[in-house]
């Protein structure tokens, strides 16, 4: 009986190199969808798994304190991270759901790392080269979407505490761009300004 020819040390190295080493994974989430004004924020995040972050969750049921300091330790402890974002003008020349796709996108493509797998938050995958996951409630599922709901929200809420220093009359770091009632009776008393969507019906309505 013939035997099995023995690996040399050099193909068991690399067998176990092929078998060893899981492919990176990538979660995604947004901030941003539901508001009347200021762009929609996607970011992209690949946790190492060696160095975890302890109280990661949807970024909705944090303390905007808490949020604020996960952001930093995201940023110092992830193998990398990636925020983008879609303009007011994309959002009302494309529709509010295909500017989240394409800053999901670009967020994805903006990872110094390639990941073998994106897991997204919801229920709507962005076009991608590398296979993708919908996962409906994934930022209070999944440690990595939980990590970017986070970087984009904080991001997002920045944003809109710059606005308000340009715009003080809307009330954009209070709302952060929600339709409130103080929102609407600023855009009714003031009109709409330049960060506003224009195919929002309550920011149309007063056009």
């Amino acid at each position: 009986m013939r035997s099995r020819k023995s690996l040399s040390t050099a193909d068991l190295r690399q067998a176990s190199l092929e078998w060893d080493i899981p492919c990176l994974v990538a979660g995604v989430d947004e901030a941003g969808r539901g508001p009347l004004a200021g762009p929609v924020v996607a970011a992209a995040v690949i946790l190492d798994e060696r160095n975890p972050i302890a109280g990661l969750n949807d970024s909705k049921k944090l303390t905007a304190r808490r949020r604020d300091q996960l952001f930093d330790e995201i940023r110092a402890k992830a193998l990398c991270c990636s925020v983008a974002e879609a303009s007011v003008e994309e959002i009302d020349s494309l529709n509010i759901l295909q500017a989240t796709l394409l800053a999901m996108r670009r967020a994805v493509d903006g990872l110094r790392l390639k990941p073998g797998k994106v897991l997204v938050d919801g229920n709507r995958l962005p076009v991608l080269d590398v296979v993708a996951e919908a996962i409906v409630q994934g930022d209070a599922l999944v440690p990595s979407i939980s990590a970017a709901s986070i970087l984009a929200k904080v991001t997002r809420d920045r944003w809109c505490e710059e606005v308000d220093a340009a715009f003080p009359q809307y009330g954009f770091a209070a709302h952060k761009g929600y339709g409130t009632a103080e929102h609407l009776a600023a855009l009714q008393a003031h009109g709409a300004c330049i960060h506003h969507r224009r195919s929002f019906a309550p920011v149309r309505n007063v056009l």
